[in-house]
């Protein structure tokens, strides 16, 4: 038998040592939240992805009382940035939560398994790594890339 390690880099950090362009997506990933509909859950995601031509997309999740047919936060953000700039490719994602409490979480919450292999299709697009910000109360976990988040991912047709 051989054993495999698999190790992720997860930086720690506080808003004030992000970069302007990181604060500026993770305050519109804060502010996509406001568009959520979960009156099923009452747990509120918002993503921003930061795309090479200047953009900034946004995307919350959306519920059904038909579960699972809502969406969630990233693959509504990752979606709309692909059909509406299909030529754009991704610089950056951003995702902010609300606990049913209604208060950001602590720590962050990190996206699903379906949203990240979907984020995972445009990081490959992209064809470079796509950092992952993933912002709680008070920390801020940065990834170096949507990879990271799915280390045995399905790349292959």
């Amino acid at each position: 038998m051989k054993e495999i390690d698999l190790i992720t880099k997860i930086e720690s950090l506080s808003f004030e040592e992000l970069s302007q362009k990181e604060r500026d997506a993770v305050m519109a990933a804060r502010d996509a939240i406001l568009g959520a509909y979960t009156p099923y859950s009452h747990f509120k995601v918002g993503a921003a992805i930061v795309l090479d031509n200047g953009e900034t997309v946004t995307g919350a999740n959306q519920e059904n009382v038909a579960f699972p047919s809502g969406t969630c936060a990233e693959r509504s953000a990752c979606f709309y940035a692909g059909a509406r700039y299909p030529n754009a490719k991704f610089e950056l994602i951003a995702i902010a939560a609300l606990g049913t409490d209604g208060k950001p979480t602590e720590p962050p919450t990190a996206p699903c398994g379906a949203c990240r292999q979907s984020l995972l299709e445009y990081e490959l697009r992209a064809g470079h790594n796509v950092p992952v910000l993933l912002a709680g109360r008070t920390t801020i976990y940065r990834l170096p890339s949507v990879k990271s988040l799915l280390p045995l991912s399905f790349t292959e047709f």
